[in-house]
């Protein structure tokens, strides 16, 4: 049997476990505090109503889901003239987290302090899974490596159904970012075993659309489960995908190109001609050390390209979610329709970065030119969108304005996550994208630790429009002329 375009059921795959990989870490930001809105004097067909009870000073919720609570007026908030109630409930209330006795200034700084911290532990175990994950990848192959982080991860955000309180609920977040940080550096190394150089970055582009595609499902399909299942079900629901795709991964995926029993000759021979190391014995490539990679300068546009830029992502992806309900005031279900705008602009910049790149390069542009036009053009976008965001008055218009920002950092970072494997060939193209997964995560722990010490909103958002000219500025300092690095 054989498949035409074999690689690109290679990347389909790869961009639904990415898919799944944004709803799994999803789970914890969206189900942390939700505002539940309660009709009251309202019954069943209402959907969540609220009924005041005889002291007159507390309600009886019930939600759509059968679950009944009773909360005293004081601890609720009014809109519609005392004709709804909203209730703020989540992960970190049910599990006794942050103090349910805390005024709403109070709460939200608690909380956001409290997500960020989880966070800080879900990165380091994430940071050094991308450095190991590289290597591991590189020696075991694309097919095993993939496999053995989705286990991890996937049985991760399941067992999180069982956490009891924040020390469990960060060990169970950081044994899911051990596993989710391998598809990083893996894929930036399945495209450069399964396409051809002036594809890989708009192979890298569709991984990066694919993160975005996840980010776009996650507030939809994690708030609607929430709202029917509730937060522990719903963490069995999402950690069960990715265990169900190992299945067709591993019957789909059986060698690579080369090798492989489906792929049909005029596929194998355009993806291995137009493969610069092509030529390279893999039998004798044993790949570079970190020492050596370290030791050269050219590296260091991955490594501090994206230490400064990725965290203006991770912000978004961490705190979208309680900026928007405090910021705005927004409901589950508003939250629902709006959280999900700025990574459609993602998407777009993802295949678009990938697209111009490669364009260029078909069209007679060298790499270098190429690749450099693109992380320069996304940086231009980043800058005055951010700050337009930060200024606007109503959440459609911010969410509209955050997806430039997050289009322009996605058209840059997907040309920085190309760059490894325009520099080298074989096993150290994996391990020089897992240093700088790695140096990523280093930039964004530093970045959360920093939100902090800023209770404003806007502010904080504002700068990280300075994140992106220091990525830039970074990498033309480093990389010189972007071309395969001698051995």
């Amino acid at each position: 049997m054989k498949i035409k375009g074999l690689r690109w059921w290679i990347i389909g795959l790869i961009m639904a476990i990415t898919i799944i990989n944004y709803l799994d870490r999803g789970t914890l930001n969206y189900m942390w505090v939700t505002n539940i809105e309660y009709k009251v004097g309202g019954s069943e067909v209402d959907g969540n109503y609220a009924v005041l009870m005889e002291d007159g000073k507390s309600y009886k919720l019930y939600n759509t889901n059968g679950s009944e609570v009773i909360k005293e007026a004081s601890s609720l908030a009014f809109k519609d003239n005392n004709g709804t109630v909203i209730n703020k409930e989540g992960i970190a209330y049910d599990l006794g987290i942050v103090d349910r006795s805390l005024s709403a200034e109070d709460f939200t700084k608690e909380a956001k302090n409290m997500l960020g911290t989880i966070t800080i532990f879900f990165m380091i175990a994430y940071g050094i899974s991308q450095m190991f994950s590289g290597k591991l990848y590189d020696r075991i192959g694309t097919r095993k490596g993939f496999t053995f982080s989705v286990l991890i991860w996937g049985v991760a955000d399941a067992l999180t159904s069982l956490a009891s309180g924040r020390f469990s609920l960060i060990a169970f977040r950081m044994m899911l970012g051990l596993g989710e940080a391998g598809p990083w550096p893996g894929t930036t190394k399945s495209n450069a075993e399964w396409f051809p150089q002036k594809e890989r970055a708009f192979a890298q582009g569709l991984f990066g659309a694919a993160a975005s595609i996840g980010s776009i499902l996650a507030p939809v399909i994690i708030l609607m489960l929430y709202l029917s299942l509730g937060w522990k079900l719903t963490f069995v629901v999402v950690g069960s995908l990715g265990l169900i795709w190992i299945i067709p991964w591993l019957i789909i995926n059986k060698k690579g190109p080369k090798e492989h029993p489906w792929i049909t000759e005029k596929e194998k021979k355009y993806i291995i001609e137009g493969q610069p190391e092509a030529k390279l014995d893999e039998t004798k490539d044993k790949g570079k050390s970190w020492k050596e990679l370290l030791s050269n300068k050219k590296n260091y546009s991955v490594i501090l390209g994206r230490f400064f830029l990725d965290p203006i992502w991770w912000m978004f992806v961490t705190f979208l979610p309680m900026y928007l309900v405090d910021q705005f005031n927004l409901n589950i279900m508003e939250l629902a329709s709006a959280a999900w705008i700025p990574y459609v602009g993602a998407m777009i910049g993802s295949v678009f970065g990938g697209w111009i790149s490669g364009f260029m390069i078909k069209k007679g542009k060298t790499v270098n030119f190429s690749r450099k036009f693109a992380i320069v053009l996304g940086c231009v976008i980043i800058v005055p969108a951010v700050i337009a965001s930060v200024m606007a008055t109503s959440a459609f218009v911010a969410v509209i304005l955050m997806a430039l920002v997050l289009g322009g950092f996605q058209i840059t970072m997907t040309n920085i996550q190309t760059i490894p494997s325009d520099l080298h060939s074989g096993k150290s193209v994996g391990s020089l994208a897992g240093i700088g997964g790695a140096s990523a995560v280093l930039g964004t722990i530093i970045a959360i630790l920093f939100s902090g010490y800023i209770e404003n909103w806007n502010l904080l958002f504002s700068l990280l429009a300075a994140l992106a000219p220091l990525s830039l500025l970074s990498i033309f300092l480093t990389v010189g002329k972007i071309e395969a690095i001698e051995k």
